[in-house]
């Protein structure tokens, strides 16, 4: 599993002028004012200087995770040319949706003339300018960015990765002794290691199931290795890249006293060892929300059920899937989460009139940097909209994040070198007595999902021309001869519908390639 954050979404709006309006609107430009302007000549401290404090300094600072700090003069001058090569590709600073696909709080997405404004600095040669310019250093809360938490846990002891081998998962218990049952508002987390901790979900288990698998682990290491998560659930997570934030509009998840705190974390090798100690704060709300957040994935379960495949040398690998909405919902958040072979992911929504809204889109997937991204306004989608999710992998040489050299085919699995992928969305049904209604509705398009993943990989198993169509000539004679019987209207050809008779009567045997 890996984690659902929370984001809001905002609403596309078009506004119609009539054409005598845009007829007196034509004329000259208006002239470029001072703010505009790209001055010929910039200066660190009049014009660089208030870009880098206010996009770059947060994490570019001292006991941050920049690798320099870019605070002085002699910061940016020693990275001049870095800094004008990694905003003009827009690497940095890591904000990755595409402009107009949502309004973003906290956006760190530079403007063109900011861009413009580092490249004409380091052309005109770096200049410092007057001192006396040079706006005040940026103040930054020390210790947790939210402020102090309710409640501070802490893994008991450190879990020490090796330099080298493959991925960890593993699951760390953190006693809660709350006395009465509350209702978290954030959660901050806190790596000790930010170099081998590349994400952590944080469940709620009221089994006891953790508690008994940790005692029964015998590796010698803190926590334990696997745990199914049935019966509980999770409510909060953090990842490379992400930024704490308070759950809007009063919205908040339950969390039970007699109940502790489960660690799923996911850690990968470094080059050297490292040991990882997590802390957590958790920010609690005051009252009860008047809302339940529910969290849905398009394709559902990271994209499991869809059978990911990926032969060796593809450059444009597709998956793609839909989800019905079952009620009126309000989107309060979206994100995505894949690999390293994935490159691009999207959605959009298109209403029962027609109308397309644009949910989330990531042009430039970069697995080492992913964010909860919140948004302004929620998305309203009334009943029977249908979001439509496309995310896009290279597996081929050109791929500079291909983990594999020479390129091998990859398939679903939680491995940072296996894939996955899902647009993760979470909502609020617009009356809360449907919150059983859409739950419902989710299970019902997670087996539609499970189905269609299961008819593709059968067409993609036989249909030898890749023309989407199982024809007679196709499937081998002898095999044909067990098959034939759903081909229902007998024209040698399997229809979707019959497919689908022949992947039930399969019982989950769907056509997936043995090995």
């Amino acid at each position: 599993m890996i984690p659902n954050a929370l984001l809001r979404l905002a609403t596309s709006v078009v506004l119609l002028v009539p054409c005598h309006s845009l007829l007196r609107a034509q004329g000259p430009a208006p002239a470029p004012t001072a703010e505009s302007r790209v001055p010929d000549r910039p200066t660190f401290t009049e014009h660089v200087a208030p870009i880098l404090y206010e996009h770059c300094a947060s994490c570019h600072r001292p006991g941050e995770i920049g690798p320099f700090a870019l605070l002085s003069y002699e910061d940016a001058k020693k990275r001049a040319h870095t800094i004008e090569r990694v905003t003009k590709s827009r690497y940095m600073p890591p904000w990755h949706p595409e402009e107009g696909w949502g309004d973003f709080h906290d956006a760190r997405r530079l403007s063109d003339r900011e861009i413009a404004v580092i490249e004409k600095w380091v052309a005109s040669g770096m200049t410092e300018g007057s001192k006396a310019a040079l706006p005040g250093l940026p103040r930054f809360v020390d210790g947790w960015q939210l402020g102090e938490p309710d409640l501070v846990l802490e893994m008991a002891e450190s879990f020490v990765v090796p330099a080298s081998g493959p991925d960890i998962y593993r699951n760390f218990v953190l006693p809660l002794e709350l006395d009465e049952d509350k209702w978290i508002e954030a959660i901050e987390v806190r790596p000790s290691s930010r170099s081998v901790l590349h994400h952590t979900l944080i469940f709620e288990d009221k089994t006891g199931e953790a508690e008994r698998l940790e005692a029964q682990d015998r590796s010698g290491q803190p926590g334990f290795k696997k745990m199914n998560f049935r019966g509980s659930s999770q409510v909060g997570a953090w990842a490379v890249g992400g930024t704490p934030r308070r759950l809007p509009d009063g919205l908040a998840r339950p969390l039970s006293r007699s109940a502790v705190i489960v660690l799923s974390s996911h850690f990968h090798p470094s080059g050297k060892e490292e040991a990882e100690k997590t802390k957590i704060g958790i920010f609690f709300a005051k009252k009860a929300p008047a809302r339940t957040l529910i969290d849905f994935q398009v394709p559902p379960q990271y994209g499991a059920l869809w059978g990911i495949e990926i032969p060796a040398g593809r450059s444009d690998y597709v998956v793609e899937d839909r989800f019905v909405v079952p009620c009126d919902i309000e989107l309060v958040g979206a994100w995505g989460h894949a690999h390293y072979l994935c490159t691009s992911m999207k959605a959009s929504a298109k209403l029962p009139n027609g109308e397309v809204v644009k949910l989330i889109s990531i042009p430039k997937w970069d697995f080492d940097w992913q964010n909860a991204y919140f948004y302004k306004q929620p998305v309203a989608l009334p009943k029977g909209s249908v979001i439509e999710a496309t995310l896009h992998y290279d597996n081929s040489a050109s791929n500079a994040s291909n983990p594999f050299d020479p390129p091998r085919d990859v398939r679903w699995g939680l491995q940072s070198t296996d894939e996955m992928g899902s647009l993760i969305f979470t909502c609020v049904t617009a009356k809360e007595k449907d919150v059983a209604l859409f739950q419902s509705g989710e299970r019902e398009e997670m087996r539609a999902s499970a189905v269609r993943g299961a008819r593709r990989r059968v067409v993609a198993r036989y249909d030898q021309n890749a023309d989407g169509i199982v024809k007679r000539e196709e499937v081998p004679a002898r095999l044909w001869v067990m098959v034939s019987r759903f081909d229902a209207n007998g024209n040698g050809t399997f229809e979707d519908s019959e497919v689908d008779e022949l992947v039930k009567a399969l019982g989950g045997r769907n056509g997936r390639r043995r090995r």
